[in-house]
């Protein structure tokens, strides 16, 4: 499987700012993914109470997608629509998020059906954490650069 379009592209230099209110559970939803996303991948430490089989892994990421993931997708999903317009940098990540948010949940919904599972459960891992890298320090600032406050505190989750 190749990640290579969930690779951050993008050279933006920001300094490390307080996430808006609106922005702010979704990145707290990122924190209990990329908690994910290490447990998948195959060098993974031992998470105390979390799976460390394959197939067990397998199983808690899927459940993991299916109740909470999704949701969040959606979220942000409709969160980018109302946003968009606002730059095109913006615009251009809106694209490529969506196309990583298919790209992922077609992994994971095919977990049960991988070959190699480690390598699967490896690939996932890695190409979410860039994911909610790429959102987190380049689509997130970008938001709250760009757009009006009225704009962002419509955004409330």
């Amino acid at each position: 499987m190749d990640v290579s379009i969930l690779k951050v592209t993008h050279n933006y230099k920001y300094k490390q700012m307080k996430r808006h209110e609106a922005l702010a559970p979704l990145s707290r939803d990122h924190h209990e993914a990329l908690i994910l996303a290490q447990l998948l991948k195959h060098d993974a430490p031992v998470y105390k109470n979390l799976p460390t089989q394959p197939n067990e892994k397998a199983a808690y990421a899927v459940n993991f997608f299916t109740t909470h993931l999704q949701k969040h997708f959606l979220q942000e999903e409709n969160m980018l629509q109302k946003v968009k317009t606002y730059n095109k940098e913006i615009k251009k990540l809106t694209e490529e998020i969506i196309n990583e948010h298919q790209y992922l949940k077609t992994i994971f919904l095919s977990l049960d059906k991988a070959d190699n599972l480690s390598v699967t459960l490896d690939v996932l891992g890695t190409a979410l954490e860039n994911h909610i890298r790429k959102e987190e320090r380049i689509l997130f600032p970008l938001i709250q650069q760009h757009c009006p406050a009225e704009i962002l505190n419509t955004l409330v989750l």
